[in-house]
């Protein structure tokens, strides 16, 4: 056996925690650093690392936890308490970025219909854009005191049931991609997928419930929950054809409301926290190829990015409009949800998995991460102007 992967983990984790540490401390998300820390470690610049099929393991692990922590964190009745608005909002804040990433790659290597393989790698670079990462916008709306205003209240709602839309286009753009079968099989397996998880997903809910009250706050409860992760990832990849990421995050729904969910929230943050996370980014940035950095390349970058916050800012603004919010409220929930995170970064992942996109794409995707964390709540503060009037949420 060759021990050199214990060496690359070693490294990975090590630079990726501290390059972390620093961004948090220069006011970025810690993910800013995670994935700097493969882009300096691999062939784009040092070449101290490569990606190995030990490495790519500890990667999908990661990203298996990261959607199974998010499902867990989940607030269902917050969810169906946003109720219509967080959902129009939520669903033209898809399709329109959809469209635009899909535009930019067209203007950029030429239209393309299906099967064309670039068809779908349009889809896939529209997918990326699709999903908002709420986490910054949250502490942002904290700090001025505004999360529980209406519009905060809209901005969370509709930013979870984006998170949910993403996951189902992914699942959908995946399968017709790589040859699974066609769009409509597609949706038939994920229409089959979410019954059969609806029906299993409430018997092991309630088999968690009697175990919890059996064994509260007791590791065997993350243990069980872990389980039942890493069995969903599986049958939703294997069973249904559809992302393995899709299984984790069911299993995080169908265990959000259980009394120890948080704890087990904790307990799987700690392993995703210390070891499998911060690989998973740094592996983004391992596979980042710099290389291809043409002026083309650079310009796409910046058309790409601009894309993404506009059509973000127009799609849900325009939504919440229709909603009856006034211009200005808005204008704050379009650019509340402007921002890209860990979702991004998964499509993207998924993409290049599935060979369907190229590595030379991930700079735009973290160029579009690390810019939509600084500006938008430098822009919310700046729309949230003193003595301005928000109406507090029923």
């Amino acid at each position: 056996m060759d021990y050199r992967f214990l060496l690359d983990l070693a490294i990975l984790i090590l630079s990726a925690k501290a390059l972390g540490l620093v961004a948090k401390r220069l006011g970025a998300p810690q993910v800013v650093g995670e994935i700097v820390a493969g882009l300096l470690l691999g062939p784009a610049l040092l070449n101290v690392v490569q990606v190995t099929d030990t490495i790519e393991v500890f990667s999908e692990l990661g990203v298996i936890l990261l959607m199974f922590s998010a499902g867990l964190g989940t607030d269902l009745k917050e969810l169906i308490r946003s109720g219509p608005k967080a959902l129009l909002i939520a669903t033209i804040g898809v399709i329109v970025p959809l469209g635009g990433g899909m535009l930019v790659y067209f203007l950029f290597n030429g239209f393309s219909a299906p099967p064309d393989p670039g068809f779908y790698s349009a889809l896939f670079m529209g997918t990326i854009i699709t999903a908002t990462s709420v986490s910054i916008t949250v502490a942002a709306l904290q700090e001025m005191g505004k999360l529980n205003t209406e519009v905060g209240t809209a901005i969370v709602g509709a930013a979870v049931i984006d998170d949910v839309i993403g996951i189902i286009v992914l699942t959908c753009v995946q399968g017709a991609a790589t040859g699974s079968g066609s769009i409509g099989k597609v949706l038939l397996m994920i229409a089959l997928f979410f019954v059969c998880a609806l029906v299993v997903g409430f018997l092991l809910y309630k088999l968690m419930c009697f175990l919890d009250e059996r064994n509260p706050h007791t590791q065997r409860i993350p243990i069980y929950s872990l389980a039942l992760c890493l069995f969903l990832s599986y049958a939703a990849e294997t069973w249904f054809g559809i992302a393995d990421v899709t299984g984790a995050y069911v299993a995080g729904i169908v265990l959000c409301n259980i009394k120890d969910a948080s704890y087990v929230e904790r307990k799987i943050d700690i392993s995703g926290y210390m070891i499998f996370s911060p690989i998973f980014f740094a592996c983004i940035g391992l596979k980042t190829n710099l290389s291809k950095m043409t002026p083309a390349i650079i310009l796409f970058s910046v058309l790409f990015i601009l894309m993404a916050l506009i059509t973000k800012v127009i799609g849900c603004g325009l939504a919440a409009k229709i909603c009856r919010f006034s211009w200005a409220d808005s204008l704050i929930i379009g650019v509340g949800m402007m921002t890209r995170g860990e979702v991004a970064l998964i499509v993207a992942q998924k993409g290049l998995d599935a060979g369907v996109i190229d590595s030379v794409y991930f700079a735009a995707v973290i160029l579009l991460i690390i810019i939509s964390s600084v500006v938008t709540p430098v822009i919310l503060k700046l729309l949230f102007t003193p003595g301005r009037k928000t109406q507090a949420a029923s």
